[in-house]
């Protein structure tokens, strides 16, 4: 017979083992994030026509997943509480307002997102006046694009889901994420060829694409800002949101501008980005929903200290991102064709360098920013998860800068 020692600590290893597992089959999902970073592998000489197109490219995916999270959230949330239909047609006033808050929520980050960027580089290399709002047009334009084509992808996967009898919860975003990250990057490549090719047809259609969206927004404030006060109130909370995520993912541009430089044509390095940015924002958002619960249900007390109560989804979170970390080296350099056991041990230390570096401090902000959460009441949709969100691509980009002069 065992021991009651023996026998907990059974079940500790099974529950560590069962806790890892459902890690590694949210992680997965990033494994198309592979995709992305190889379309931009293969575009480098697109990427390489301007100086700041790696720079923006962070933001823009940085970006799009927190307006995707926040529509997706609530979208969701409608739907179980019946305030939105899952039908196209004749749907309710909420889904409708749900779908003109989140054009205005795409405008104000293009905005700021470009006006920040574009200032950045007017101050550190002297940028044109022309280049500036060349900036500008191509964030507004391939955020606009995506707003179209994305959204309704995201809201048919929310009602085929809720339909089946599936949580759109569970699988909306997983969904919505992966997807996203593909498309955004395929349609920022587009509009970059665009202007590298000096197409004056498609440059003229940009234009109009972006003072389309401008339109929008503001046919959707004066309809409804003084009419629908949840409306009002999403355009107030996002307002200061947007201005913060912006300035914290400008900071991951400027760090994977920086690296651009420094690894050059080391195509194995752009081809792992996108999923390392969002393996290290799953492994934070782990953290402090699961913190997050537990609070609520009483099994955590709300102060940091009580972080050492939560070791388990800590250290199984963790380790399903250096087993994810591992995965991209391989695939990474299979895809590139340089797969060597040289090779492999040298960017795989590269990788898990930058990974505890960054999942260390995304942990600790998580349950940070999961303890004021509860201790506040914020809502996590309007404040705390586009925040988390955006500092975990930022930690990582920097990471990442580290680990490169760390590891050569």
């Amino acid at each position: 017979m065992l021991s009651g020692s023996a026998k907990k600590t059974i079940g500790s290893k099974h529950e560590f083992t069962s806790t890892v597992g459902q890690s590694l089959m949210t992680y997965a999902f990033n494994v198309f994030g592979i995709i992305a970073g190889t379309i931009v592998a293969y575009f480098l000489g697109v990427f390489q026509s301007f100086s700041w197109a790696f720079t923006i490219y962070p933001p823009i995916l940085s970006a799009r997943g927190v307006i995707g999270g926040v529509f997706c959230s609530r979208l969701s949330t409608g739907l179980h509480l019946g305030t939105v239909q899952p039908s196209f047609s004749k749907n309710t006033r909420g889904f409708y307002l749900l779908l003109q808050s989140t054009i205005v929520l795409t405008l104000e980050a293009s905005v700021f997102i470009g006006l920040i960027a574009a200032a950045l580089f007017t101050w550190l290399k002297n940028m044109s006046t022309l280049e500036f709002f060349r900036i500008l047009i191509v964030v507004m334009a391939t955020m606009a694009i995506a707003l179209v084509v994305i959204s309704p992808l995201a809201t048919a996967v929310s009602f085929l889901s809720f339909k089946h009898g599936l949580n759109p919860d569970i699988v909306l975003y997983s969904v919505e994420s992966t997807v996203a990250d593909l498309l955004i990057t395929l349609i920022y490549v587009e509009v970059l060829n665009i202007f590298a090719f000096n197409n004056s047809a498609g440059q003229y259609l940009l234009l109009l694409i972006s003072l389309t969206l401008v339109s929008c927004t503001i046919y959707s404030i004066i309809r409804n800002y003084f009419r629908e006060a949840e409306f009002a109130k999403t355009i107030k909370e996002s307002l200061l949101t947007i201005i913060l995520v912006s300035l914290i993912i400008n900071v991951a541009g400027l760090a994977f501008g920086r690296i651009s430089e420094i690894v050059e044509k080391r195509r194995e390095v752009y081809t792992v980005y996108p999923a390392l940015i969002d393996t290290i924002g799953d492994v934070g958002l782990v953290v402090s929903s699961t913190a997050t619960t537990k609070l609520a249900l009483g099994a955590l007390k709300p102060s940091f200290s009580s972080i050492k109560n939560h070791g388990l989804e800590v250290s199984s979170a963790w380790v399903a991102s250096l087993i994810m970390y591992c995965i991209y080296s391989v695939l990474s350099l299979m895809i590139q064709g340089i797969f060597t056991p040289q090779n492999f041990l040298y960017f795989t230390a590269l990788l898990l360098v930058a990974n505890l570096i960054a999942a260390s401090c995304i942990i600790l902000i998580s349950y940070a920013v999961a303890i004021l959460t509860y201790q506040r009441g914020l809502d996590p949709d309007n404040f705390v998860i586009p925040i988390e969100s955006s500092l975990a691509d930022s930690l990582t980009s920097i990471a990442l800068l580290i680990s490169l002069f760390i590891v050569g």
